[in-house]
């Protein structure tokens, strides 16, 4: 009897839980070969074509969204209330890549300055970069307690643990008695 079979994780092989993950996975395939199809045309002889910058801009939040799913589905729960936190985030990154691309490239020394920065810069640096950090973090800390293990699975882990330890120890007497 393997391991898995002996063990089953709380929540484990649920309808939701195949649902979120399967679907998340087959968007991370997905934008991932995008996001390789747009770096393989930069090797195009006649470069880039247009298209190729916005499946970046499109592939790289839905990556990173589906990376995020993956990392926060909890069984039955899937990802529970994070949902409208993760698409807020997948939904400014794909607009703050789309702005900075959809903007004229006529930066120069005579330019209005956003904080400081080129209209460009300032959307990739401050909605693109910080907003999403200042933002997920609140998040999390506000789903803690509905999103993270309950006592029960730690108990679980903790039973697992133990009896992989005790297992560990006994191979490793065998192992000592050969000798």
């Amino acid at each position: 009897m393997s391991l898995d079979q002996r063990v089953q994780l709380p929540n484990a092989g649920t309808e939701t839980e195949d649902a979120t993950r399967r679907v998340a996975r087959y968007l991370l395939v997905v934008s991932l070969c995008g996001i390789a199809v747009a770096y393989a045309a930069a090797f195009l002889p006649s470069g880039a074509p247009d298209w190729a910058p916005w499946l970046l801009a499109m592939g790289i939040p839905v990556s990173i969204g589906a990376i995020m799913i993956l990392g926060a589905t909890r069984g039955r729960r899937g990802i529970g209330p994070l949902k409208i936190p993760f698409i807020f985030v997948v939904v400014t990154l794909a607009l703050g890549f789309g702005a900075a691309l959809f903007l004229p490239a006529s930066e120069s020394a005579d330019s209005t300055l956003w904080l400081g920065l080129p209209a460009r810069a300032a959307i990739v640096i401050y909605g693109i970069g910080l907003f999403p950090i200042i933002l997920l973090p609140v998040a999390y800390a506000v789903t803690f307690e509905s999103q993270t293990l309950t006592v029960e699975d730690l108990e679980q882990v903790r039973a697992l643990g133990r009896e992989t330890e005790e297992r560990n120890k006994a191979i490793a007497n065998r192992s000592e008695s050969r000798r």
